[in-house]
């Protein structure tokens, strides 16, 4: 079980990396905020991930509080750029 959790980890840092970089080459400003908060569901994903390796329960918790920043971070920053637009 130990080793299906190790190559879960990995699978999903090869995505996080590709994530990165679609952020980095992404030319419009709404695929930079939806590649951010796909890098931070992966990351909630990894954190989770690594708490069942540990034998700390905490994961969980910080897992939990970490997905919901993240959402409203994007809702705030969407509904930034959505304002930001209409006075133009």
């Amino acid at each position: 079980m130990i080793e299906a959790n190790i190559i879960v980890i990995a699978l999903i840092s090869i995505a996080l990396l590709m994530s990165i970089f679609r952020f980095i080459f992404a030319e419009e400003i709404y695929t930079k905020i939806l590649a951010t908060n796909l890098i931070g569901t992966k990351i909630v994903l990894l954190i989770l991930l690594s708490g069942t390796l540990s034998v700390e329960k905490d994961f969980t918790d910080i897992a939990l509080v970490y997905a919901l920043i993240n959402f409203i971070s994007t809702i705030v920053i969407l509904k930034y750029y959505e304002d930001r637009e209409k006075h133009q």
